[in-house]
């Protein structure tokens, strides 16, 4: 159940202190909180839970804040809430009306509220304090009595227009795309380790169902787990052990996995349940059937690669994605499509823990755009695995100047190629934006590691660290719009004193 509670926008002015002072108007968490539409946001929250039947969940300001907070400073669960009680101006961030001593929720909650908002979910609030933000920016700085945006920092190639407008129908701005892997944190798999790990699940689960059925079963099955270990500490422990030595080490694990399921089979069939061990112990074994499948054809065929393969039990959704990188040449965990507009702002367009050709995916990048933007962009700046016939022919159709060198043959006249030469390098050093906000993802927020667990908290810790990164160039722009509207004030206060000290029939200096 959830439970809205009907109360304005609280201000850090009224933000109650038990032991005296205010909350300053100038803290980086107050400036962030007034760049996003909580109760806007709230609609879709509140729609997942039912009405009138459950205990209340939290408020959505607490959950969405607490998910911020997290993913700005690279925090654990448990660190994060302590550092709520001690701050009173993230208590003011996850929408808390008074300092408290006590924690607002318990570290374990934070799993709950990546669950309640997945990829989807993230994405939109995403591309919503993004508008929300700028015209709050726009708004201020309009009322300072500002004309020029571009004096003040502030982007105008791709503010967003309205479809039936002129703006709407020409082409502006500038789209810059990529795509890149997030590890998750996972051990780096081998073959051999990965059996002797599903070896050590089935023999969990042969000793919690034989006690149920010992007396009509009889004996435990044997396992040879003694002899299955020293048989994989013996090729493991060592350096760099021979081919041969490891297809021998696969091979007897197999022969005790097979054995192992065979006996879980015919506990079964006397009557044994899987769930004596519990849910997630029968969730494993699902995906030891399938690795054992998979080794099995792996080891009898020359090919060292399989549809799905599995790399990790205890992450099972997780796939090999080959980036052909010289650090490393294959990453696990998920492959991400992002875009990044001219004023900056960062988009998850796609996610996906399958490997996929992201030169398909211009067209749908485009279109995006199109949407948040009311129009198309005028330059599509992409490396060559996006240039394919089919992206060109997209980009012709629609007026969209594709970065690269064109189709066909060379031309003869030296100054157009002179011309086509700076017009490509150019577009490089534009595109390195995208490849500088993949580092700043990677370096800073958390995309280079990801400790999540669950597909679905993976996805979810992604796509917050897309709308941090937005949050930070939000709030870049809006101290760069005071401080210049700070020194516009210092500036005519200067003069009104300069004013003052000229005699009265002196005209002041223009």
């Amino acid at each position: 159940m959830y439970r809205r509670e009907p109360r304005h926008q609280l201000s850090f002015e009224e933000f109650f202190l038990p032991f005296g002072g205010k909350l300053s108007g100038d803290n980086r968490w107050i400036k962030l909180a007034e760049l996003i539409p909580w109760e806007d946001l709230e609609d879709d929250y509140a729609s997942q839970f039912c009405k009138g039947f459950g205990a209340p969940a939290k408020p959505f300001r607490m959950a969405l804040g607490a998910l911020i907070i997290k993913a700005r400073l690279g925090l654990t669960d448990e660190e994060l809430v302590e550092q709520i009680k001690e701050n009173p101006y993230l208590q003011f961030f996850i929408g808390l009306e008074a300092f408290q001593y006590s924690a607002p929720f318990d570290p374990s909650m934070m799993v709950y509220f990546r669950k309640r908002m997945p990829e989807s979910v993230v994405n939109d609030c995403n591309e919503r304090i993004v508008r929300h933000g700028l015209n709050v920016i726009r708004t201020a700085e309009s009322e300072a009595g500002e004309e020029d945006d571009n004096d003040s920092g502030m982007p105008s190639s791709d503010q967003p227009a309205q479809p039936g407008s002129d703006k709407a129908s020409s082409n502006q701005g500038t789209l810059l795309i990529d795509a890149t892997c997030v590890p998750a944190d996972i051990r780096y798999p081998t073959d051999l380790s990965l059996l002797n790990e599903a070896r050590a699940v089935t023999e969990k689960l042969i000793d919690a169902m034989h006690p149920q059925i010992r007396a009509s079963f009889g004996d435990k099955p044997r396992t040879h787990r003694k002899k299955a270990r020293q048989q994989f500490l013996a090729v493991a422990k060592k350096k760099r052990p021979r081919i041969a030595k490891i297809r021998k080490a696969i091979q007897q694990q197999l022969g005790h996995l097979e054995r192992n399921l065979a006996s879980i089979d015919a506990l079964i069939a006397c009557g044994g349940s899987l769930l004596a061990a519990g849910l997630h112990w029968y969730h494993k074994l699902l995906v030891v059937s399938e690795l054992v499948r998979q080794q099995r054809i792996l080891y009898h065929s020359d090919s060292r690669s399989i549809p799905d393969r599995i790399v990790s039990l205890y992450q099972a959704h997780i796939r090999p994605i080959v980036r052909g990188k010289a650090r490393s040449n294959v990453e696990f965990g998920a492959k991400i499509s992002v875009s990044i507009t001219g004023d900056g702002f960062t988009f998850l367009d796609r996610l996906s823990y399958s490997p996929y050709n992201e030169g398909e995916g211009l067209k749908a990048q485009a279109r995006a755009y199109r949407r948040r933007y009311g129009h198309y962009p005028k330059v599509i700046c992409a490396d060559q695995i996006y240039r394919t016939r089919a992206s060109r022919a997209f980009c012709q159709r629609h007026g969209i100047r594709l970065s690269g060198p064109r189709l066909g043959r060379r031309k003869s006249d030296p100054q157009l190629l002179a011309e086509e030469k700076k017009q490509f390098l150019d577009d490089q050093r534009q595109r390195n934006a995208v490849e500088g906000k993949i580092g700043q993802g990677k370096r800073r927020f958390g995309l280079g590691l990801i400790r999540e667990k669950l597909a679905v908290t993976q996805g979810s810790a992604i796509a917050l660290a897309v709308l941090v990164m937005n949050l930070e160039k939000l709030l870049e722009l809006l101290f760069v719009l005071i401080g210049f509207l700070l020194q516009l004030l210092i500036g005519n206060e200067a003069i009104r004193r300069a004013e003052e000290r000229l005699p009265s029939n002196q005209p002041a200096a223009a």
